[in-house]
């Protein structure tokens, strides 16, 4: 499944260039699962990567809010139609705000049928995958640190809902998926487990 990893590529700086506001972004928040047959661009893939998990401090805090500031979460940007980005599986580096590519290709169909089988997904332009290192919670908080993980992802995945809004793109929220099948399909390492997916592409 792993093809070979490539140098790192640094993203576009997420600092905005579009202005909107949090209200708006509320209001029009709303899942979309039909996309138009075009790319997305690399600095609007960066942008969602940042807004789910991009460190905001020199202390690297993050945008989203984890307990005892543990950071379970692993972000994957599964590109399919992002300019200037070969199609494939790229790790998300928040502390770098770059990607590595952990498999090369286009993946959105293995993903759309691990996803039992909604194949509508690989439509979308890019699909991001968050997965879990349970264990970096647990060890401290034990088995209430799972609750604690899929608060904060629903944390990063609602960052990234709403940056979507603010970049004119449509997100969707998956959760409906064999585990087993996510984990072969994402191709990650003992340990790591999928907790999320999101679709996302121009509506």
């Amino acid at each position: 499944m792993t093809g070979k990893t490539e140098s790192v590529i640094t993203l576009p700086s997420p600092v905005a260039e579009r202005h909107c506001e949090l209200n708006h972004a509320l209001q029009f928040r709303r899942s979309t699962r039909e996309f138009k047959d075009e790319p997305i661009s690399l600095a609007e893939a960066g942008r969602l990567l940042w807004a789910a998990q991009g460190v905001t401090s020199l202390g690297g805090f993050r945008t989203a809010p984890s307990a005892g500031a543990l950071y379970p979460l692993e972000l994957y940007l599964v590109a399919g139609r992002v300019d200037d980005l070969k199609a494939g599986i790229y790790k998300y580096d928040a502390t770098k705000h770059s990607l590595v590519r952990t498999a090369e290709g286009d993946r959105r169909a293995d993903l759309a049928a691990a996803s039992l089988g909604q194949q509508w997904m690989a439509q979308a332009a890019a699909i991001l995958a968050f997965s879990a290192v349970p264990e970096r919670t647990t060890r401290r908080y034990g088995e209430r640190g799972n609750r604690y993980i899929y608060m904060e992802v629903g944390h990063a995945g609602q960052n990234a809902s709403l940056e979507a809004v603010a970049l004119g793109l449509g997100a969707v929220v998956v959760a409906a998926f064999s585990d087993a099948d996510m984990r072969k399909a994402l191709g990650l390492p003992k340990g790591e487990d999928p907790f999320y997916l999101m679709p996302v592409g121009r509506k």
